[in-house]
């Protein structure tokens, strides 16, 4: 999108005054559980989410907006289950409660997408890799991965098999939401997923995963190639069960050079959406790498539906780089959450303005932090929905 093109955009941006529809609005306010506000959505005709339809580049009244890590530790719904539940594992892997977490913020907030509670690592125990998530730790794989023989070891993801409550949960949450917005499901991306596993957790340096694909590339692509064919199945197994999007997680492919990105993930993402498309063609898949900006255009190359940028990205500037053909997502910084609830409202405005009108869903550049303001998220929403083109 050309700079001449935002200016005319920022300029017919509609931004509701007290007599117009957002006063109407205010009228309809649902309470939030912990004293906050959050605007009920207007009833619509439409037989497909706004999400879906703005992804498709069909003509809509605004950006549609939701929030990763919506469902989580800022909210105090959330806090109370992990008091009664505090392993992680328990909470994602027990179908009532993926249910009840996942579908908290959207009884509060009404967003425009519902993602399934759960985690990038779920996958593993399926495919023989050992794992836990310990508060105050993180992932902890028990038996790291290093040599050819670690790989051998490591068995295909059979989804119905494995994962059998995801598939449970993710019907109930489609069921539950019925259209008034779009179920998301997620995987996290080959690298990524190989990185916990070979580094044996999270990484500041990402020594071991890099020393593999470096000294033993073959190993690494052995590795990286069973995730592929994993998480393509794992995607196809989400949509069949209910996901209307499913949004790819490849938060350290950033990690690497532009050039070592080309060799150990781009094929593999390429290759999962080439072999979704195939079977789902109007899933759409959504590609998120925190810290993407040196990567923008590899990404795109990977004929996602959506890519998801990080706030440390201008808008405007991403919309150029990547090309209006594909719909963005994002990318107001998670720490805005924090300021004043007007820093919140010229911050949406102007990343919607950069946007420009379609293909655009409102998002964070990250996830909620701990400790946000839930009344402030209440406000991000409010704010959102009430904008219109």
């Amino acid at each position: 999108m050309s700079s001449t093109s935002v200016s005319s955009f920022a300029a017919s941006l509609l931004v509701p005054s007290k007599n117009s529809s957002l006063s109407n609005h205010k009228r309809r306010l649902i309470q939030c559980s912990l004293g906050g506000t959050v605007v009920e959505p207007k009833a619509t005709a439409a037989s497909e989410p706004l999400l879906l339809n703005a992804v498709r580049g069909q003509d809509v009244e605004r950006p549609p907006v939701w929030l990763m890590r919506q469902a989580g530790r800022y909210m105090k719904s959330y806090q109370i289950i992990c008091e009664k539940y505090p392993s992680f594992r328990e909470r994602s892997e027990n179908v009532d409660l993926v249910v009840e977490i996942s579908l908290q913020p959207w009884n509060v907030f009404q967003p425009d997408g519902v993602i399934l509670f759960s985690d990038i690592l779920t996958p593993l125990s399926g495919m023989n890799i050992p794992f836990d998530i310990v508060k105050g730790k993180g992932p902890i794989i028990f038996d790291p991965i290093a040599t050819a023989a670690d790989v051998d070891q490591v068995r295909e993801f059979s989804p119905e098999e494995s994962v059998p409550y995801v598939g449970k949960a993710l019907t109930i949450l489609h069921k539950e939401v019925d259209n008034k917005a779009a179920v998301l499901g997620f995987v996290g991306a080959p690298f990524t997923l190989a990185s916990y596993v070979v580094e044996g957790g999270s990484s500041k340096n990402f020594t071991k995963i890099k020393r593999l694909a470096f000294s033993q590339p073959k190993v690494l692509h052995s590795l990286l190639q069973k995730f592929a064919t994993s998480m393509t199945k794992y995607i196809r197994y989400q949509a069949d069960n209910g996901a209307q999007a499913v949004q790819i997680f490849d938060s350290w492919a950033t990690e690497l050079s532009p050039v070592d990105f080309e060799e150990f993930s781009l094929p593999y993402l390429k290759q999962i959406v080439d072999a979704v498309k195939q079977t789902h063609p109007d899933l759409p898949l959504i590609l998120y790498a925190s810290g993407s900006g040196g990567l923008l255009e590899r990404l795109a190359l990977t004929s996602v539906d959506v890519v998801s940028l990080d706030w440390t990205v201008d808008m405007a500037e991403g919309r150029r780089r990547l090309g209006h053909d594909i719909a963005v997502q994002g990318n107001v910084d998670p720490g805005v959450l924090f300021g004043s609830k007007e820093f919140i409202t010229n911050r949406i405005h102007d990343t919607v303005r950069k946007a420009g009108k379609g293909k655009h869903i409102l998002n964070l550049g990250h996830g909620i932090k701990v400790g946000t303001p839930e009344e402030n998220v209440a406000h991000f929403f409010e704010v959102a929905k009430a904008i219109r083109y």
